[in-house]
């Protein structure tokens, strides 16, 4: 099995990304969407999270935006809810990757570096696009000022570095540019487990 670490900041593509690397026979695992599955009602981080923050709690899951709320008063506390939540999220990602059948696995993990889950990969991939496009698709989906965002932004690793210290970098701007440059490194991937 050969395990990609697929990051990038928010807005830059990664989901689609994520998309075309499944198209291409990959296994994909989504670490936003594990965190959704696991907040959700019946999730095994609900209980977790609603002994360290009871007001986030709504119809029996995590609210995200309640939750959020409460981390931008306390930013102590984003540390530990990290040390909660993180070990089941690993949970599941390891759970993910002893039943895929797939050879090529793709772990979507946006603090990829910033956690040091690069280390558990063979390739690292990073996906950027254009500041403008990524502020739009940010303001598209979520509709925040870009104030809101460049604050959000301000604490990851900035992108730059991320492809810097990524194997590869797909630019984002098309679904054409993503669907080719992901043929080409599954070829290169290919080309180097023979060599």
């Amino acid at each position: 099995m050969i395990k990609i670490g697929l990051t990038g900041s928010m807005g830059m593509g990664k989901t689609t990304t994520g998309k075309v690397f499944e198209k291409f026979g990959c296994a994909v695992w989504d670490a936003d969407k594990t965190i959704h599955k696991l907040y959700s009602k019946g999730g095994k981080a609900v209980n977790t999270v609603a002994k360290l923050f009871p007001s986030s709690v709504e119809n029996g899951s995590i609210s995200r935006s309640k939750l959020k709320a409460l981390l931008s008063n306390a930013p102590d506390k984003l540390k530990v809810l990290e040390k909660a939540v993180h070990p089941l999220v690993l949970e599941d990602r390891q759970n993910f990757q002893n039943n895929t059948k797939k050879e090529i696995v793709v772990f979507d993990i946006p603090l990829l570096f910033e956690i040091g889950a690069d280390k558990d990969m063979h390739k690292t991939v990073c996906v950027f696009t254009s500041y403008e496009n990524q502020l739009e698709r940010l303001m598209n989906r979520s509709h925040g000022s870009e104030q809101y965002f460049k604050e959000l932004l301000s604490k990851q690793m900035p992108s730059n570095e991320k492809c810097e210290r990524s194997d590869y970098v797909i630019e984002t701007s098309t679904l054409t540019s993503v669907e080719k440059r992901v043929k080409e490194i599954l070829k290169d991937i290919e080309t180097q487990k023979h060599a």
